[in-house]
């Protein structure tokens, strides 16, 4: 069991994965969650600091809610964030489209490289492909 102290309250609680957060606190948070994701909707072209002070969250929460893909934001909204690698302006996320897809090529080929290099070692070499030994007593 793992037991460790909420990050809001400060309450123990059984920890399991994600955010050291309590379940009270985290259903706050998500009630909050709902509240600015419903003020985003209805005041188009809103800023951070707007939607901030209107539902009593703060500005970090709303941009990590953005970042975790959990809020995106219409094309015209002051709420646009810039891709971690190359700061073009993006709608929600870490990265661009363009980041995403260069990311995803780089590793494809990283794996497809490896792939080829483990089907050229030979098999039959007992260093490289050791086999279990029994001693007699």
């Amino acid at each position: 069991m793992n037991v460790r102290n909420c990050k809001s309250c400060g309450k123990l609680f059984n920890y399991i994965t994600g955010t050291p957060v309590c379940p009270a606190c985290r259903q706050a948070l998500e009630a909050k969650f709902q509240v600015v994701k419903q003020y985003i909707r209805d005041h188009k072209g809103v800023g951070i600091q707007e939607v901030s002070e209107a539902c009593e969250v703060e500005p970090g929460q709303i941009r990590a809610w953005l970042r975790e893909d959990r809020l995106e934001v219409t094309e015209d909204s002051a709420l646009m964030l810039n891709c971690e690698s190359c700061g073009a302006p993006i709608r929600s996320g870490r990265f661009c489209d363009r980041c995403k897809a260069s990311m995803t090529n780089s590793f494809n080929s990283i794996l497809s490289a490896n792939k080829s290099v483990q089907k050229q070692e030979p098999a039959g070499n007992s260093k490289t492909n050791p086999k279990m030994r029994y001693l007699d007593n």
